[in-house]
């Protein structure tokens, strides 16, 4: 079994709420979409904006490998010729192998949304499917409220598919545009409507189609629900990008149909770029990847509790649904308060580390104490590795704070002044105090710089250490300004980057701990 897999993010995907694609984006898109195996890509709606209208004209020459471009639109207008309409036209103008038109199947669309007959709303059908059949194009005829529109009025859901296939159309695409059916009410209507059309029509090349919406959260189950019950095409999006909860996410839809089953909708190779595709998208549509979405997340193979790592340890299945790799994705081992000993060797390792048993049972007591007082490691895995090598006999720090005080004056005349004096015992081959002051625009900047001017002559290399972000968190509000505050710092060196954390009921010394632990991580 082999799915044709339908991508319309460039379409559906940027109706969503703040996705923006420029014209540079879809193109890109479209290429990266084209290298990964997709069958067909919908690059939007003619005519509706200038930004669609380029991207056609722009699209001939990306030369797809193997992908058919599609291009999106309705059926005539009641009343007038296709050889009059003017959406009819832009479509034709697109130039695309594909068309995809979109039809009404509901009565209650027909009479009260396009306001015209029952009996017009077939001829339109069947006169624009004739319409580009006969200039050679591949036609999708989408069925839009298909499963809302059978339970309202079966017989007439039907009949518009009848009208689209009588016509030459290549394709029945049947669509739960609400988003609102039951994946039981998918595989039953989608089996009822698969059988009767083909003992109707036994000449003719029927394929089917599904396209679902997420508003109940069950647009990937449906959709699969659909391919069970005999349609052999999947419309989606990457992501799930869409209108109001969004589209069917074709990332899941794919691994699921491939390796759950037994689909070739994809190659063993081509499903490895899975989490490199969702990521790609996501930074395209300046979204923040979902950390938690299935096969592709960050988290997606992510273990914290003690028990499960325990467990992987062993049998990396025991936990794991899949061999992560096969959709380009990674295990994870997290550290935090819920850890086991089997956690923290297995960080150890992953740092390079030899720790025994006792020297990370004392680390993950001191974790479980810190975390106890607002500490958070699961995103500062370089204050983990430091203490376990804190923890390990012979290791030196390459610094240790004496003392430090930070004035923040705020004087008329001159304004705000933060000014830092940091004391530190030097380490590097020898001993040496260091005592210095700097300036600052806020009190951390200035222990930065302090700290920064105390170390740098003795480590040249920090001149190319730079804090990549710094972020504060209050843990109990309820404490007004005696509340417990949490900082972390992100640091960057070359193509290195790193987090430490730190927390305390004094702002400065939570960032004081963070920002000691990246300097100390750089030196390591």
């Amino acid at each position: 079994m082999t799915t044709a897999l339908y991508d319309t993010t460039l379409r559906d995907g940027a109706q969503g709420e703040g996705i923006n694609l420029s014209v540079e984006d879809k193109l890109r898109i479209a290429r990266r979409l084209d290298e990964f195996g997709v069958h067909y890509i919908e690059g939007g709606w003619p005519g509706s904006n200038p930004k669609d209208a380029e991207f056609f004209a722009r699209a001939k020459a990306l030369g797809f490998k193997g992908a058919r471009l599609a291009a999106f639109g309705s059926t005539r207008k009641a009343g007038v010729a296709c050889e009059s309409d003017a959406q009819i036209k832009m479509l034709h103008d697109a130039q695309t192998p594909v068309v995809t038109m979109v039809a009404k199947t509901s009565t209650l669309h027909v009479k009260h949304v396009l306001e015209t007959t029952l009996e017009e709303n077939l001829d339109m059908i069947r006169d624009s499917v004739a319409y580009f059949k006969a200039h050679g194009k591949e036609v999708m005829h989408d069925a839009e409220h298909y499963f809302d529109g059978f339970k309202l009025d079966r017989e007439y859901a039907l009949a518009t598919l009848r009208a689209a296939v009588d016509a030459g159309a290549d394709w029945l695409v049947l669509c739960d545009t609400n988003g609102g059916t039951m994946p039981w009410e998918v595989a039953e209507i989608v089996r009822l409507t698969v059988d009767r059309l083909r003992e109707e029509r036994p000449q003719s090349i029927v394929r089917f189609g599904i396209h679902t919406h997420n508003d109940a959260g069950l647009a990937v189950a449906n959709a699969l629900e659909a391919v069970r019950a005999g349609c052999t095409q999947v419309q989606g999006t990457i992501n799930g990008y869409g209108e109001r909860v969004g589209n069917c996410d074709l990332i899941p839809t794919i691994a699921n149909l491939k390796l759950k089953m037994g689909d070739e909708c994809v190659s063993d190779a081509q499903l490895r770029r899975l989490t490199e595709l969702s990521h790609y998208v996501a930074e395209m549509a300046n979204q923040a990847p979902n950390i938690r979405a299935p096969y592709t997340g960050h988290a997606a193979f992510a273990h914290k509790g003690g028990i499960h790592v325990a467990a992987i340890l062993k049998v990396e299945e025991s936990y794991q649904h899949i061999d992560p790799a096969r959709v380009g994705n990674s295990k994870r081992v997290l550290v935090s308060e819920l850890s086991g000993r089997g956690n923290i060797q297995y960080k150890a390792r992953e740092f390079g580390l030899d720790v025994g048993k006792e020297e990370a049972r004392k680390v993950l007591q001191q974790i479980k104490e810190l975390e106890s007082r607002g500490f958070y490691f699961e995103g500062a895995e370089a204050s983990v590795e430091l203490m376990l090598r804190r923890a390990q006999k012979g290791y030196t720090p390459p610094f240790e704070l004496i003392d430090f005080l930070v004035v923040v004056e705020n004087r008329q005349g001159r304004g705000l002044l933060a000014e830092a004096n940091v004391k530190v015992r030097v380490r590097n081959g020898g001993e040496e105090i260091a005592h210095t002051a700097a300036e600052g625009d806020g009190p951390v900047n200035a222990l930065d710089r302090a700290l920064r001017k105390a170390l740098l002559p003795h480590y040249p290399q920090l001149a190319e250490v730079r804090l990549a972000d710094y972020k504060v968190r209050i843990l109990d509000s309820n404490n007004a300004t005696a509340a417990t505050t949490r900082v972390t710092i992100d640091t960057r060196c070359g193509g290195r980057t790193w987090t430490t954390v730190g927390c305390s009921t004094n702002i400065v010394d939570a960032s004081w701990q963070a920002l000691a632990d990246s300097i100390e991580y750089a030196l390591t």
